[in-house]
């Protein structure tokens, strides 16, 4: 009971003392007793009657130690929580009084229930609480806060299993063979940022700004480490997180909030309309000189795969739009913030690692003769489709996009975003030629932008459903020949490989998927979730078994030649 002779009360070392220099032990025990157990005149004649019954006096004090010290802890909650001007007051010199006992551990949750109602803890109990592991580990939160405000090492090591958390999270959602329904981008943002690692993030920053800040430039650095663009997911749904917890301390300050704020509605939506397509390019437009840096913020929140899934998804159904009003892409103000936001969110790292905070400049060829091609390309799809209804017509035959487009996906991430999205288009509508005709040219894509995980999770999601059209040799040649095989050099394209023939491998010809299955098995130099799924894949398919033909059952009934009486006529 260490820290008791600091309050004035009689402890272990007064009791070995008391013992050692006593000439009567049991008459020193029974002083010691009476002077240091319940000072309660009526209790007294009642303690015989403990012994009657087998009750220790040990356990008998550990049970009102224990009544009065939860009603103390919770009258220290009352106190804290009521209007009175001098509540700190009151707790900070209780505190003073209690904070020697705080290493005993029955009396511990006092001490540590001051604590953790004082908005500002004095750095003596703070340093002492650092020093010493156990304590550190049973304070609260509040409590640590106040530590890891000016201890930015101690904080990312509290901070950093989070985050590695949340990464393992995300390339599991991609990556899972478990459902082919539900693809990345399903979840809801709201439903996202309830998740374990982004609510305990909120716990851990409180209402403390300088501790949002931290977390803040500890993902810039990993973001800038690492280029996975998941840790700018976590940036705007931390943001969004803290927006839903109404704290205003944070959100106030922070310049980025009002415009995360609008694209979180629009990824909601999975839309960014006109209304809203206002509002952002006021944000952008609005930045005033001397605040360019906020370009920093805004370009990692765009970068959100989240926010350039919805921005892709925006373009395709303005270029739509146009289109059926007989428009041009080009003229549409609407498709032209679009790209500024794209640009934004695919140039975030080159801004963040060069300093240099200011819109990319656009090429007025991106607008008036790439968006025309894809818009060209979305016209031959309709004409096909309706042609396509017509049994005398003539079947379309494959044919390369032009030289201008693959110029542009060469050399521009934009263009090359647009192309996959054009790709994912088609593919969730079905539409095996336009596959066969666009997903080969992807491979040429700026630095390898296609083989990203987000765009081949969503593409294999598609193609999941179209499982029928890998009997076909022409579809197996677009989609593994020409686009995945030569990339499997990649582990995770070969991830997403293996997750497609999860699902489709018995609608393949068997001498192709062996042959597949051999180029593709694993070696030493891959991962044991690659040889994990293998196995897994071969022996599902070794063991798979088509589900039988239900044989159309014979009626013997002479009904049966009885022809069926004809309508009446209307």
């Amino acid at each position: 009971m260490a820290g008791l002779e600091d309050l004035g009360i009689p402890g272990g070392d007064y009791l070995r003392e008391s013992l050692t220099n006593c000439s009567d032990p049991l008459a020193a025990i029974e002083e010691f007793q009476t002077e240091n157990g319940i000072l309660l005149p009526s209790l007294r004649p009642a303690l015989p009657f403990l012994d009657l019954h087998d009750i220790k006096r040990l356990d008998f004090h550990n049970f009102v130690l224990e009544e009065l010290r939860d009603k103390l802890v919770q009258r220290i909650s009352d106190v804290a929580s009521s209007d009175d001007v001098d509540k700190y007051k009151k707790l900070e010199s209780l505190l003073e009084k209690s904070f020697p006992v705080i290493k005993v551990k029955s009396l511990r949750p006092v001490v540590m229930a001051l604590l953790k109602h004082l908005p500002e803890i004095k750095d003596e109990y703070l340093v002492k609480i650092l020093d010493d592991k156990e304590l550190y580990a049973e304070a609260a939160t509040e409590v640590k806060r106040q530590i890891w405000q000016d201890n930015q090492a101690l904080f990312g090591d509290e901070v950093s299993p989070l985050l590695s958390q949340y990464i393992k999270e995300k390339e599991n959602a991609l990556f899972s063979h478990d459902n082919s329904v539900l693809t990345f981008f399903t979840p809801s943002p709201k439903a996202r940022r309830q998740s374990e690692v982004v609510t305990k993030l909120v716990d851990m920053v409180g209402k403390t700004v300088k501790l949002y800040d931290m977390v803040l430039q500890f993902l810039r650095t990993l973001f800038l480490r690492t280029r996975n663009s998941h840790y700018c997911t976590l940036r705007a749904e931390l943001l969004m997180a803290l927006h839903d917890h109404e704290m205003n301390e944070i959100c106030s300050v922070d310049p980025c909030h009002k415009f995360t704020w609008c694209v979180d509605a629009c990824i909601r939506d999975k839309y960014i309309d006109s209304k809203r397509s206002r509002e952002l390019q006021g944000f952008l437009d609005g930045i005033k000189r001397g605040q360019e840096f906020v370009l920093g913020d805004l370009s990692m929140v765009l970068c959100d795969p989240f926010a350039l899934n919805t921005v892709a998804l925006s373009m395709m159904r303005y270029i739509q739009h146009c289109l059926h009003n007989e428009g041009m892409p080009r003229d549409n103000t609407d498709i032209i913030l679009l790209v500024r936001m794209m640009a934004l969110g695919l140039g975030a790292w080159d801004m963040i690692d060069n300093q240099i905070f200011k819109e990319p400049k656009l090429e007025s060829q991106l607008f008036t003769q790439f968006l025309s091609t894809i818009a060209a390309f979305m016209v031959d799809d309709q004409i096909r489709h309706v042609t396509s209804k017509i049994p005398e017509e003539p079947q379309p035959t494959l044919k390369l996009p032009s030289e201008l487009y693959a110029t542009f996906i060469k050399e521009s991430p934009i263009a090359s975003v647009i192309a996959m999205y054009y790709t994912l288009q088609v593919t969730r509508t079905r539409d095996k030629f336009a596959i066969c005709q666009i997903l080969p040219t992807l491979i040429h894509c700026e630095n390898d932008r296609a083989y990203e995980d987000t765009f081949l999770h969503s593409l294999v999601s598609y193609l999941i459903p179209m499982a029928d059209e890998f009997s076909r040799d022409d579809f197996c040649s677009a989609v593994f020949d020409d686009f995945l095989l030569p990339a499997t050099s990649k582990e995770n394209v070969l991830r997403h490989l293996l997750r497609l023939l999860w699902y489709i491998h018995h609608k393949m010809e068997q001498g192709r998927l062996q042959t597949l299955l051999q180029s593709i098995a694993p070696n030493n130099e891959h991962s044991e979730a690659v040889h994990s799924t293998y196995i897994l894949l071969s022996d599902k398919i070794t063991s798979y078994e088509p589900s039988p033909v239900m044989p159309q059952e014979h009626i013997d009934s002479p009904l049966m030649s009885v022809p069926a009486p004809t309508p009446a006529p209307l």
